[in-house]
């Protein structure tokens, strides 16, 4: 099982500004190990967001994407106290979700 995400969600005005540092190793299957052997691709493939149950954003992501993946998004309509959920699924079907309350 992968590390908890660390969520920060922010409100400004009528919207907030969510921050998420996922880990993950993120592979792309075209480096080699110290004997030469190709290391399998490893990455991230989906990642969707929910503000209060609610889907508000989802991303396909490939093998280009670097180790421990930062993402950056606004939730418009969001205040203070709300729960926004980060959900992201590997290409060897791991899975992991985190959620944040809005500050």
């Amino acid at each position: 099982m992968a590390d908890p995400m660390k969520i920060r969600a922010q409100v400004a005005g009528n919207n907030a500004t969510v921050r998420v540092l996922m880990a993950h190793e993120m592979e792309t299957g075209l480096r080699k190990d110290a004997a030469g052997k190709a290391i399998p691709a490893w990455h991230i493939q989906t990642v969707s967001a929910q503000h209060n149950g609610k889907p508000v954003m989802k991303a396909q992501w490939g093998p280009a994407v670097s180790k421990n993946p930062f993402l950056q998004f606004t939730v418009k309509g969001a205040k203070a106290g709300d729960k926004i959920s980060i959900t992201w699924v590997d290409n060897k079907g791991d899975t992991r979700t985190d959620e944040a309350v809005v500050s």
